[in-house]
């Protein structure tokens, strides 16, 4: 059985930067995946926080970039639980998952269903659909139930 010793600070570094290339990473992300080759905590502190200081890492730039993936099909609740779990700053969060969730229902909508709903199983069915990804209750019931429902 092969035992594997500690990457060095270089190599620690070079796979950080690897992983970088690859995607964006949270702090606490990168921290998960470099944790089990790092020498000790400290090195691996030490690292992050060179990485965050040439603006390398970014919490702020991996919020914006995963939240734009999601809010194709989800909305604001939804990336919000998603950004929570991957280590991202509540006040961070705040600013990238709530922009024009009305119209991102909206595009989902058209996307999903062709024809406008007709019966109220139908709209219910939609509600359903609608908060399963992440929308609220209010946004639905305005888009589905308002004075004047597109679908």
């Amino acid at each position: 059985m092969k035992t594997e010793r500690p990457d060095t600070p270089t190599e620690l570094k070079v796979r950080a930067l690897r992983l970088l290339t690859q995607r964006e990473h949270s702090r606490a992300e990168l921290a998960r995946k470099l944790a089990p080759h790092a020498e000790s905590p400290q090195a691996l502190d030490a690292l992050l926080a060179e990485l965050t200081q040439k603006k390398q890492l970014s919490d702020e730039r991996y919020a914006e970039t995963r939240a734009h993936w999601l809010s194709r099909k989800y909305g604001a609740a939804r990336i919000r639980h998603d950004l929570k779990a991957h280590g991202v700053a509540e006040a961070v969060i705040d600013r990238v998952s709530s922009e024009g969730d009305l119209e991102k229902a909206k595009a989902i909508l058209a996307r999903k269903y062709r024809e406008p709903a007709t019966t109220r199983e139908e709209k219910a069915k939609r509600a359903r659909f609608l908060q399963s990804r992440g929308f609220s209750y209010e946004l639905v019931a305005r888009l589905l139930f308002g004075p004047d429902p597109e679908f």
